[in-house]
């Protein structure tokens, strides 16, 4: 973090690399984002020079905070969702470290991130307790908070429930596949978010991913009893939480 309070973020996803400046005092990018595509197929050493290419392109010389579609531990990747399978087992925090030329980098999976960010700067912004971020998309990725710490890696899309993964049943990829109404899909959601809350008492869920800028057509027909609240930062959230994560000095 430079002495203004400024550091760098990257959200690596499926299709492109996103990064930038992030003021965090108040959550807000210094800049419009940047973004190469995500190399096909997308290998660590690929990645890395994308992340390498994105960081020349910003001209930053600090240290970096990078998201993973991937649970991530002491800065190794152990799963891989949407990236090549070769990054399970990888040393992510070294070899984006050595990519960009030996600096501090903080690695850490990506809905961790956008969690962190909801909680800091976003919708659960001056909530108490224990929020549940839950990201619709591809598959539901998750974060847990407690007042403001990070609970990493909770990966609750891959809870079972009637025999299958919870984000098999839900994500907003199954809305589309099954050709569901935002009726038919929220009664889908409202199951997954009934069996959450009765594991883990959420105080709020937070819903993201892209689906969530139709919150109005969806979140008023849910039956769960833990409040809903739609995402502020959106697709900015995973850069955002990338940068603090050098700040905090979390390293899952």
């Amino acid at each position: 973090m430079s002495a203004r309070g400024h550091a760098f973020g990257i959200d690596i996803g499926g299709s492109g690399v996103k990064g930038a400046t992030v003021d965090l005092a108040t959550g807000q990018l210094t800049h419009d984002r940047l973004k190469v595509a995500t190399p096909q197929p997308s290998t660590p050493a690929a990645v890395a020079a994308a992340v390498a290419e994105l960081v020349a392109t910003a001209q930053w010389d600090g240290p970096v905070g990078l998201t993973l579609p991937c649970v991530v531990r002491d800065g190794r990747a152990e799963t891989a969702a949407n990236v090549d399978p070769a990054w399970v087992g990888t040393d992510a925090a070294e070899l984006f470290s050595a990519a960009l030329g030996g600096r501090k980098v903080t690695v850490l999976n990506d809905a961790d991130a956008a969690g962190l960010a909801e909680d800091c700067y976003g919708a659960a912004r001056d909530l108490h307790g224990l929020t549940v971020l839950l990201t619709f998309g591809t598959g539901i990725g998750s974060a847990l908070l407690y007042d403001g710490l990070l609970v990493p890696n909770s990966e609750l899309g891959h809870l079972e429930l009637g025999g299958m993964d919870t984000e098999d049943m839900a994500a907003a990829s199954v809305k589309d596949r099954d050709g569901l109404t935002y009726p038919e899909w929220a009664q889908r959601v409202s199951t997954v978010l009934r069996h959450i809350e009765n594991i883990f008492w959420p105080k709020v869920f937070v819903a993201g991913g892209g689906i969530s800028r139709d919150h109005e057509l969806w979140i008023p027909l849910l039956t769960n009893r833990t409040p809903v609240i739609p995402a502020v930062l959106k697709n900015t959230a995973g850069i955002v939480g990338a940068a603090m994560a050098i700040d905090a000095g979390i390293a899952p």
